[in-house]
């Protein structure tokens, strides 16, 4: 019996895995919790979003300070976050805390490449 209510009492193992919604370039689901649903202000702020990655990409690439860098990184990190865009926002966190490599960077315009196609298809 005390075996039975252990069992039913435990952490499930699955807890920590990925949900398909996190495997997506956008996570779906933190952007609909964040909207109420309202899908015109979810493809809204997509496409805000999008405008303000291209822009922080631009930042981070010009050969700008490193405080201007770093700060980009940060506002990127941040909108990426908002939106759940996971992989840029740890992408842009590599930079941030590391400064601005070449590999950095490259994840970095990667990630917003893959999130802008993938808002692009959401618009259709």
């Amino acid at each position: 019996m005390a075996a039975a209510v252990n069992i039913a009492f435990e952490t499930p193992d699955n807890l920590n895995g990925l949900t398909p919604s996190q495997q997506r370039p956008i996570d779906l689901v933190h952007l609909a919790t964040q909207t109420k649903g309202d899908k015109a202000v979810e493809l809204e702020i997509l496409q805000m979003f999008a405008r303000q990655a291209r822009g922080c990409l631009v930042a981070l690439t010009d050969h700008r300070s490193k405080l201007e860098v770093k700060s980009a990184a940060n506002r990127l990190r941040g909108a990426a976050m908002a939106v759940g865009a996971l992989r840029v926002a740890g992408a842009a966190d590599l930079v941030e805390t590391n400064g601005p490599s070449a590999d950095a960077l490259a994840s970095v315009a990667a990630a917003v490449l893959e999130a802008e196609h993938f808002i692009l298809k959401l618009a259709r």
